[in-house]
């Protein structure tokens, strides 16, 4: 009867197999790794990521997506820089994961994009996909595009489109300071705020910048010294983490009442540091913000309450969403097919729809301009119990915030 009951079982696997692999990741376990800082003055911000990954891989996990997998997640410290990141890299492969995840810097996403291109081309069957949340370098979907690299955040170009599309309305700003920071990020920042800003408001002077080390920088009051005295009324920076909230402190205290164009005032650190002083006159350019209502709000909501903390990452979702549609997609978690199945994906997510674009794996979604200002029965939500929120102005769509893309994507051979 043993031996009969075991003969069943073994035909049952087979038949399974057979019948076509179209179930065969359901249940599977897939292990994603983010290699960003947990330690540093930019600690606080992969921190804070790292929680909002484990809160939604239980969401998309298993019923929550259509490919019926379980996500499975952990972040690994690379102190925001690129050589560590290379050895934690290494490190996760040997481990058996095949998704890896980064964000936080793009000097470091730009030597994982290569290590990760040169890995799979020499280990065929053990490929590794990287999947960029927050890394905007334009070079990464142009001149460095990479077949296995998909961008989920909107590049460093598509947000200085729509910065300088609202600025079109802008009159009161007639100069422009830019202060960034020392990094393939910051230099980026500044190239095409002139070139765009130029294009849409010729009008406008850019009457100072400067670059500052990444994450080094404590006292950022001589920049704004710098700043006052070339008689800037706004500034324009892509700081993130410490290097934006010392910054507004020091604008504060120094007395600085121009207007902040931003890319991440919303990030960990930031709204404590623009308290009241910044109503009305920080804004913030994002694929998302605090009061997008919906779904969103409930999963906002529900993060504050289990972590006492604020969600504001939100290509984490979209991220599990894209793979869980993809893996269904490809019937298999395989790096390569899942790969392919990426490529010009379309989903509905949390402000609608958004594609990723084949042509150099940028996703294309819509970009919000906000202001900081006072929370309100209409835009309720405060981060870090500030009392204040960031109000939504102005969404782009896609059509607008999309820019076009130089890559020439090569692809692997079938």
């Amino acid at each position: 009867m043993m031996k009969l009951n075991l003969n069943k079982t073994v035909l049952a696997s087979v038949a399974l197999l057979v019948s076509g692999a179209a179930f065969a990741q359901q249940g599977e376990t897939v292990k994603l790794v983010r290699i960003d800082p947990l330690t540093g003055l930019l600690g606080p911000v992969g921190i804070s990521q790292d929680k909002g990954y484990k809160f939604f891989a239980e969401k998309f996990s298993g019923a929550g997506n259509p490919a019926g997998v379980k996500f499975e997640f952990q972040t690994m410290d690379n102190k925001l820089s690129p050589a560590e990141s290379l050895n934690v890299l290494k490190a996760a492969i040997d481990s058996g994961v095949r998704y890896i995840i980064q964000g936080n810097g793009s000097s470091v996403a730009l030597a994982l994009s290569d290590a990760i291109a040169k890995h799979n081309e020499r280990n065929p069957g053990k490929e590794v996909i990287y999947l960029n949340d927050s890394a905007v370098d334009p070079d990464l979907t142009n001149s460095k595009c990479n077949y296995w690299h998909f961008r989920f955040d909107a590049d460093t170009s598509m947000k200085m489109e729509a910065i300088a599309s609202f600025m079109v309305d802008q009159k009161d700003v007639k100069k422009i300071y830019l202060l960034n920071q020392d990094y393939s990020h910051g230099h980026q920042v500044a190239k095409y705020a002139k070139e765009t800003i130029g294009r849409k408001r010729p009008d406008i002077k850019f009457v100072g910048e400067d670059l500052h080390p990444l994450a080094r920088t404590r006292d950022f009051a001589p920049y704004i010294a710098k700043i006052k005295a070339a008689g800037a009324d706004a500034v324009i920076t892509g700081n993130w983490g410490s290097d934006l909230s010392l910054l507004i402190k020091a604008a504060n205290e120094g007395g600085y009442t121009g207007k902040f164009f931003t890319y991440y005032a919303g990030v960990t650190g930031t709204p404590t540091a623009l308290g009241t002083n910044g109503a009305g006159r920080v804004y913030q350019i994002a694929y998302n913000h605090y009061n997008m209502g919906g779904q969103m709000d409930k999963w906002m909501k529900e993060f504050n309450e289990k972590y006492k903390d604020d969600f504001y990452t939100g290509s984490t979702i979209r991220i599990y969403q894209m793979l869980g549609a993809a893996m269904a997609k490809a019937k298999s978690t395989n790096p390569v097919k899942v790969a392919a199945a990426l490529e010009g994906l379309e989903v509905k997510t949390f402000n609608g729809d958004v594609q990723m674009r084949k042509t150099d794996h940028q996703l294309q979604q819509p970009l919000y301009m906000t202001v900081w200002d006072k929370a309100s029965a209409k835009y309720p939500y405060s981060p870090e119990k500030t009392g204040m929120t960031l109000v939504p102005l102005k969404e782009y769509p896609n059509y607008v915030s999309s820019t076009p893309t130089s890559c020439q994507m090569t692809r692997p051979t079938k």
